[in-house]
């Protein structure tokens, strides 16, 4: 007789209690390695595939895609062995005698014991879970016994034997007595399956011509969870917390463009002879900019203890850069980027830009940002006021570079022209450092060279 061992959702780090399952990567039955992904599921940081670590056959799996499942609670039951005994079919069959034989612990779903208590093919009496546990519940696929009969016969006396909301609720759905009902499970325990054998086998009475009535369209309900929850808690929790204040600027990004050009121009004029030189992106080059003005204004790299009461001054930059994904905003972090080359942080912003799209970034890599970067002129729109990335204390966002009328060295010409605008925590500095701080942004931008005084 194969052991069956439950698998419950791990500890995925960061603080998280719960996971929204998005797909199953295993089918009941099916026989599974040692450390082989089973479900992929979606936390407030990221998706992730989750392996277990029992290698046997999937006797029950227990939710839908779009359920929320804490930490803790059952993921799969697995009958540990069952594998070695011959083909897979054997194998499931093995595992399916196991699961009806012992349904409770193997938590196949099946059981809501009235009584509290069912009896093993060893004569232990083990003690029920609750469907709609931390363990299981209604979304847990039961495992039925192969050729169980078809029986919708007199009704019984006494209690009906036990069953879960499961059942009871598919039985309300068709009209069935489960007193009529016929179990297969251990102790003639009321299974799904039976109820829908049942159903099945009634005569089914003709529907009532209904004149059809148009309905009024239904309002369109989307659960906040997942990543959308995360970004709604987070810049809710931004707005009632950062007293927040933004100021912009537009800057002549004409020669900044030109400079971005000469430095791919020049890398791929060494790649002949050193190898393959990264291109340097728009994102990358303002990146630097972004690193260079927190060294010369470092409060804004800062975070404030409420409870303490006090500014927290940090020593590292970890900038963060907002990424739209087919799932949401997601705001990759880059950590260490003070010591990176404006090269180097473009390649890492793409590299964590694709990882994000993907669906591949880790905890880890959502997480710790002390400043953050946000492009929206990739949206084709030229200004915004941004909302802090909480528990940060500023954010630099970026319109789009287009042509506009400009007066340039006294004349008017068409230049390459850029929005910035600067969102900052009133409490952890004054206006004039944020003014400050925008207006070497917009000196490098326009004037690339004065960056290199601090290269």
């Amino acid at each position: 007789m194969p052991e069956v061992r439950e698998f419950s959702l791990p500890d995925l780090g960061e603080g998280l209690t719960e996971a929204e399952i998005v797909r199953w990567l295993v089918e009941v039955g099916e026989v599974v390695a040692v450390d082989q992904p089973v479900v992929e599921v979606e936390t407030a940081k990221a998706m992730v595939e989750v392996p277990c670590p029992y290698g046997g056959v999937v006797t029950a799996r227990f939710g839908e895609p779009g359920d929320e499942v804490p930490v803790g609670s059952a993921l799969v039951t697995v009958a540990v062995g069952s594998a070695a005994g011959g083909s897979p079919q054997g194998a499931a069959g093995a595992a399916a005698e196991a699961a009806a034989e012992d349904g409770v612990e193997a938590g196949s779903g099946n059981v809501l014991v009235g009584y509290g208590t069912s009896t093993s093919a060893g004569g232990r009496r083990r003690r029920a879970r609750r469907p709609g546990s931390d363990s299981g519940g209604a979304g847990a696929r039961e495992v039925a016994a192969a050729g169980a009969p078809v029986a919708v016969e007199a009704p019984v006396s006494g209690p009906v034997a036990v069953i879960s909301p499961l059942v009871r609720r598919l039985a309300r759905q068709h009209g069935l007595e489960l007193a009529r009902v016929r179990g297969s499970g251990p102790g003639g325990l009321i299974l799904r399956a039976d109820v829908e054998r049942a159903a099945a086998a009634r005569t089914p009475e003709p529907a009532p011509v209904v004149p059809a009535v148009a309905a009024a369209p239904a309002a369109e309900r989307v659960p906040l969870r997942g990543i959308r929850g995360a970004v709604a808690e987070k810049l809710s929790r931004s707005r009632r917390e950062i007293p927040d204040a933004t100021t912009w600027v537009d800057a002549d990004a004409t020669e900044f463009m030109a400079v971005r050009r000469a430095m791919n121009a020049a890398g791929g004029a060494a790649a002949g002879s050193a190898g393959s030189a990264g291109k340097v992106s728009v994102l990358g080059l303002l990146a630097r900019i972004c690193t260079a003005a927190l060294a010369r204004y470092p409060e804004l790299n800062a975070t404030v203890d409420t409870e303490a009461r006090e500014i927290v001054r940090l020593p590292e930059v970890h900038l963060g850069f907002a990424a739209q994904t087919g799932r949401g905003l997601v705001v990759p972090v880059v950590r260490g980027a003070q010591a990176m080359s404006a090269a180097r942080l473009s390649a890492e912003m793409a590299r964590l830009t694709e990882a994000a799209r993907a669906g591949a970034l880790t905890p880890a890599d959502l997480t710790g940002g002390t400043f953050t970067l946000n492009n929206y002129g990739v949206f084709g729109v030229d200004g915004s006021t941004p909302i802090i990335n909480h528990p940060e204390a500023a954010m630099l966002g970026v319109g789009r570079i287009v042509p506009k009328p400009w007066v340039h060295e006294g004349e008017l010409a068409v230049r390459q022209v850029v929005q910035l605008s600067f969102t900052f925590d009133h409490r952890v500095c004054d206006g004039g450092t944020a003014g400050g701080f925008l207006r070497y942004v917009a000196d490098c931008v326009e004037q690339p060279g004065v960056l290199l005084r601090d290269l």
